[in-house]
């Protein structure tokens, strides 16, 4: 299975929430590291994925293909 990073952004622009929020609510310093994982640049951890699911109101398996 493949975390698919374009399903995860689009359902966070439909919940109308920010790369900032979620780099907030998961303990960035910056919205740039944040971007850096919704693009692939970054690995993005399952711990942070489940926070991420959590704020979306999705489950993980949602994010994968």
């Amino acid at each position: 299975m493949k975390l698919n990073l374009e399903r995860l952004r689009r359902v966070r622009m439909r919940k109308k929430i920010t790369q900032d929020e979620l780099a907030k609510a998961l303990g960035f310093k910056s919205r740039s590291a944040y971007s850096k994982r919704e693009t692939g640049k970054a690995t993005l951890g399952a711990d942070e994925l489940a926070i991420i699911s959590e704020i979306l109101d999705y489950d993980m398996t949602y994010f994968f293909d």
